[in-house]
């Protein structure tokens, strides 16, 4: 079958800028000589016909896409997804899409559903969701289909027929990496699954990182560790775990499902006689400081930048070219220590 080339694919060839490309396929504006006898030599090797990347473009239709994403002036984790998406937004400018982000806080689910309303009036062609709650994700999915509007979800996967495609990690495999890091860190002891800020029963990704995490020692049949799960609220956090930490003394090792080891590892920095090894996710700085201060071991990093980024970017270029949207894209589960956390942060 012959392939169908796009612009994104005679530019990557060519080692141009699309907008290089678009210069020359539809002979407007100034092209410098080299990179048009770049592209001229792409174009002879494909074999291009004028029209091929014409007929993959929609005349004139103006594709509006709406990210719902949970406030980063609330929780910083979800700034470097603001980043992403505005790099897609600076990518396909001078196309006919229009990327919008409209924000709700991550800790209200009424807010989800009133952002949700908005939207819904909007009537965009495609929605890219990161779907904290659960219930009212799904609620919300089957709303849009109603109304013919695409969905595709980033950083947590939500189960849904209706759901067109899913950018993120396998967040069950994920908590079997960070079962994997503990084991070699520890020879035994008592270990806490530690759940923050977040309702447990309507997180599905906190939900698969604990499922994970226990599969590996139930898997390997490592009987000289007992596991525990302690679910954590903002306002009690220390009080609560201090708690937890007074009655069982045997502790050794900590998992925090969230973005929030820092919470647990600051608690830590003044129980000077306490030796806890400490996993958990996300470059967040607060989290890198207390890497790089000895007090958590690993981080496991999502690399939510690039989710909100491929989420995105597969709209636009099904909207434009006709391309396939995958069913899934799953990035890799970056171990983080504090010898390569620098090669990370930007």
């Amino acid at each position: 079958m012959d392939k169908k080339y796009t612009i994104k694919d005679i530019a990557n060839m060519a080692g141009v800028s699309k907008g290089t490309v678009d210069r020359v396929l539809h002979k407007r504006g100034k092209v410098s000589p080299a990179a048009l006898e770049k592209i001229n030599e792409v174009l002879k090797v494909i074999d291009y016909e004028p029209n091929l990347i014409a007929r993959n473009l929609k005349n004139n239709k103006i594709y509006r896409i709406c990210v719902l994403l949970p406030d980063p002036k609330i929780d910083s984790y979800w700034l470097p997804c603001v980043n992403g998406i505005q790099d897609a937004v600076k990518e396909y400018k001078a196309y006919n899409v229009n990327i919008t982000i409209h924000y709700f806080n991550p800790e209200s689910k009424k807010s989800f559903i009133n952002t949700n309303d908005v939207v819904v009036k909007i009537a965009p062609e495609a929605v890219l969701i990161a779907p904290l709650f659960h219930k009212e994700t799904l609620e919300a999915v089957k709303q849009y289909d109603e109304l013919n509007i695409m969905v595709n979800t980033f950083n947590n996967q939500v189960e849904s027929d209706t759901i067109k495609s899913f950018v993120g990690q396998d967040l069950y495999k994920s908590g079997r990496v960070a079962a994997s890091l503990m084991n070699l860190i520890l020879e035994d002891g008592h270990i806490a699954i530690v759940h923050i800020d977040e309702s447990l029963k309507n997180a599905v990704h906190m939900q698969e990182k604990e499922k994970g995490f226990r599969n590996y020692f139930d898997e390997k049949k490592l009987t000289n560790f007992s596991l525990t799960t302690l679910k954590l609220k903002h306002a009690n956090v220390e009080s609560k775990f201090l708690n937890f930490t007074e009655e069982h003394p045997n502790l050794k090792g900590i998992f925090i499902t969230t973005s929030k080891a820092y919470e647990i590892a600051s608690i830590l920095a003044e129980q000077k006689n306490k030796k806890i090894a400490l996993i958990g996710y996300d470059l967040v700085e607060k989290n890198v400081s207390f890497l790089n201060q000895g007090l958590v071991h690993f981080l496991i990093h999502q690399n939510q930048k690039r989710q909100a980024y491929l989420g995105v970017s597969t709209l636009v270029e099904h909207f434009l070219y006709s391309k396939e949207i995958p069913e899934t894209v799953l990035l890799p589960i970056d171990i983080i220590n504090v010898e390569n956390a620098g090669f990370y942060i930007s």
